[in-house]
């Protein structure tokens, strides 16, 4: 077998013909991988260590020129076992295309992180919306979808706007350099998915402490929790998650007694089923919550770091709905997801055999030349701009627009009350593979 361009061996690994075929209802089997020397040709985007220091946007280039499709190993790292390895797409057409072709590329064989899941926690973790296809992932995203509307996350705008005013008002009070992750985005982040929700205020702390738990696993600064064999535990198994679930449950209750305009009273009040609303209570804890407390700071971030496009958007020369998504194509909350090939099938050239992850980077994707002018610039006038941090096809971001809701509402309030920023300091990134988290931003008035 040829790869594309190179003309170079294929760089996966021999497996037996019991690996190459995935079992209809369960996750590939695979054995562990035999050692091999890593292909210096190919850079490696696997280690969650790498985005500490930020997007790697060198490795992605090569990978998007020569190897738009390529074999990662996916070896030992941080206390996590060693992996099968996987694909890396990371072409923009090529991403659009796996996500977008449920029937090729599933979310439900083996779900949607890189790691494989214990095989007996397999079936719980399908369980959610995210890791299933359709059609049963359809029927799962119109039920939410009556609670999760447009019009409900518009009256909570007002709520969001005196809550930007408030906690960016008060940063004025902080001194020359404001850390604005603890100052400002992770409090609005989590205060709003409380509001939507319906959680009421003496219980949200535990919202950011159950997403902490999920988000922050792979990071040194959230140390895991081991099982009896000394190994990390999966932070999406049903052990770490029954804390969140038994809340969900009672929550659910009590919104059935004394229902509200919030989501959780439409959920419980749905035809979902006490699993279901469990899932649903976590995927909107955790996404709902990371993708705005992520995408934030990277916002302010990005204005800090190009001071010609801040003062566009501070003198009101630039659309801000424009300019939320070209600051979350230069900041995808999200770097990566995993589906697995259900079929034998080919990929900008490579065979990629059944049973094979394969894992698009949304982040490479964001940045690609072949359809994005000066993609490394910032031009908050961009348009069109297909980028895909909120993933696309039938998995795309059902809180997309309660997301840019509130970057619209935080980014028109920051220019009316926050003089330009300016970086005080390196940012610190969180230690992941799967989300582009900001821990800590310093920044002062210029």
């Amino acid at each position: 077998m040829t790869r594309p361009e190179q003309n170079v061996p294929d760089q996966r690994p021999e497996r037996s013909a019991r690996e190459r075929t995935a079992p209809e209802q369960s996750a590939p089997e695979r054995t562990a991988p035999e050692p091999r020397a890593a292909d210096q040709r190919v850079p490696d985007v696997f280690d969650p260590r790498i985005y500490a220091a930020g997007l790697p946007h060198d490795a992605f280039r090569e990978l998007r020129d020569h190897h738009p499709v390529a074999w990662q190993q996916e070896y030992e790292v941080l206390g996590w076992p060693a992996g099968p390895g996987f694909w890396a797409v990371t072409r923009h057409a090529d991403v659009v295309r796996v996500l977008k072709d449920s029937q090729t590329f599933s979310s439900h064989l083996g779900a949607t992180q890189i790691r494989d899941p214990a095989p007996a926690d397999l079936p719980f973790i399908r369980r959610m919306m995210l890791n299933q296809d359709p059609p049963g992932h359809g029927r799962l995203r119109r039920l939410v979808s009556r609670a999760f509307t447009p019009e409900r996350i518009d009256r909570f705008a007002a709520a969001a706007r005196a809550r930007a005013r408030q906690l960016l008002a008060a940063t004025r009070d902080m001194g020359p350099v404001v850390d604005l992750v603890s100052a400002v985005t992770d409090d609005y982040a989590l205060l709003n998915l409380a509001d939507l929700l319906g959680v009421p205020t003496s219980d949200r702390s535990l919202l950011l402490k159950w997403t902490e738990r999920v988000i922050a696993y792979q990071d040194p600064d959230e140390p895991p929790v081991l099982g009896p064999d000394g190994l990390p535990v999966n932070p999406r198994s049903p052990a770490m998650l029954q804390e969140m679930f038994t809340y969900a449950q009672e929550l659910a209750a009590y919104k059935r007694r004394s229902p509200a305009d919030d989501v959780m009273t439409s959920l419980a009040q749905s035809e979902l089923s006490g699993a279901e609303l469990e899932m649903f209570f976590f995927l909107l804890t955790v996404a709902g919550n990371d993708t705005v407390r992520s995408a934030a700071p990277g916002g302010f971030l990005t204005l800090a770091q190009h001071p010609d496009e801040q003062r566009r958007l501070r003198a009101g020369e630039a659309d801000l709905d424009r300019a939320v998504d070209e600051l979350l194509r230069r900041h995808p909350p999200v770097l990566s997801f995993r589906r697995t090939a259900t079929r034998d099938t080919q990929l900008a050239g490579q065979q990629i055999p059944t049973g094979d992850k394969v894992v698009v980077f949304h982040a490479s994707a964001n940045y690609d030349e072949r359809v994005f002018d000066a993609p490394y610039g910032l031009d908050l006038g961009r348009s069109p701009n297909p980028h895909v941090s909120f993933g696309d096809g039938p998995h795309v971001c059902l809180g997309a627009h309660f997301a840019r809701l509130q970057l619209r509402v935080l980014y028109e309030e920051a220019r009316e009350l926050l003089p330009p920023l300016v970086t005080a300091g390196p940012p610190r990134r969180l230690v992941s593979n799967f989300i582009n988290g900001i821990k800590s931003l310093p920044l002062t008035a210029a």
